[in-house]
């Protein structure tokens, strides 16, 4: 026990003290974005984050935050689009008021123009002819006041879309992986929450977590520059080979997680088989060089939720499965508390029925 608390508070430790030497100020917000530039899962945010220089303003962090951390400032957002369909409201109902007196405007001369209708005499005609002159201009200018009306409504339209995207995206960004478009850690860490919501009657379900077997055929220079395509190769294997209706998430570097509604382990090792199938298919290729990597193997551990108390202990159930499953050389599905064992490439070929 005393193992398992000494790494995430060493880590902590060194978080804090490198916030302290860097004059960051000790919020969560800034804790996060710190702790993610130094897992280093985020290339692009790991080389803006030195880019700040060794001494990193407030304003400066919160510039980065949003962009990678966008749910620390929910609030920001949500009164910039507050503000912005204020004013176009605004605008709207100034529009209305103009529209209104027009209205008004070109009922008073269709008044007197149908007052000329009817009375008769040699004079009346001629008043009967003016008015259907200003008539006729007066209609003229509502034409062209409608067209003007109906662009800046438009216009409107526009913003206000734009804002309802804005406000989408940034929902997206706050629970999806930039690089391969499945969900991220926050997402996956979430979902479980929900299967422990009731602890004496948890969710049906089981987890897995992958990692490809990088050691076997890359030095560990060579898999850290490759981290980012390799996960991209991988993500979109999952799209095309995985179900969408199961929660598949990317936590860090090239270690994906997935949240299975199945009550049967079986189930779970079937979709996992599926998956490292599709993977043997299709050869990864160098995005500099071109040249052929092979085809990508998995190792991958289990834990069904009836195994684990909580989802701390789901996790981490999985993830000595998974360590299980690298120690005996990779290309390996471990199920926590399965008898047998798979030997490699074979994936649990009994669940194939």
């Amino acid at each position: 026990m005393a193992n398992k608390k000494s790494m995430p508070n060493d880590l902590a430790l060194r978080i804090a003290t490198a916030m302290h030497q860097m004059g960051i100020d000790a919020i969560p917000r800034n804790y996060e974005l710190v702790y993610e530039a130094y897992g280093g899962a985020n290339p692009d945010l790991v080389r803006e984050f030195i880019a700040l220089g060794k001494y990193k303003s407030q304003s400066a962090l919160d510039e980065l935050g949003r962009k990678y951390l966008p749910h620390h400032h929910e609030a920001s957002v949500l009164a910039r689009s507050t503000t912005i369909v204020r004013d176009e409201m605004s605008n709207f109902m100034n529009l209305l008021s103009r529209e209104k007196d027009q209205l008004d405007d070109y009922g008073k001369l269709i008044s007197e123009a149908t007052k000329a209708l009817v009375v008769s005499g040699d004079a009346s005609q001629a008043a009967l002819a003016n008015s259907i002159q200003a008539l006729k201009r007066a209609t003229e200018r509502q034409v062209s006041h409608n067209a003007e009306m109906e662009q800046s409504v438009t216009a409107q339209s526009s913003v206000i879309a734009g804002v309802q995207k804005d406000l989408a995206d940034f929902e997206a960004r706050k629970f999806s992986d930039a690089v391969t478009g499945l969900a991220n850690r926050r997402a996956f860490n979430k979902a479980l929450a929900k299967v422990y919501a009731d602890p004496d009657l948890p969710l049906a379900c089981g987890i897995a977590i992958a990692e490809p077997d990088t050691s076997r055929r890359l030095s560990g220079e060579q898999a850290a520059a490759l981290a980012e395509p390799l996960a991209r190769h991988i993500g979109g294997i999952i799209q095309q080979a995985f179900p969408s209706s199961e929660l598949v998430a990317r936590f860090d570097g090239t270690r994906f997680g997935f949240l299975v509604n199945a009550g049967e382990e079986r189930e779970v090792v079937r979709l996992v088989a599926l998956l490292r199938s599709a993977l043997r298919g299709t050869h990864f290729t160098h995005p500099k060089t071109g040249r052929d990597l092979g085809c990508v193997t998995l190792s991958v551990g289990i834990c069904m939720s009836d195994d684990a108390s909580n989802a701390f202990d789901l996790v981490g159930t999985a993830e000595k499965a998974l360590a299980r499953a690298q120690g005996k050389g990779g290309d390996q599905t471990i199920v926590h508390g399965a008898e047998g064992e798979q030997p490699p490439g074979r994936d649990w070929l009994i669940y194939k029925q």
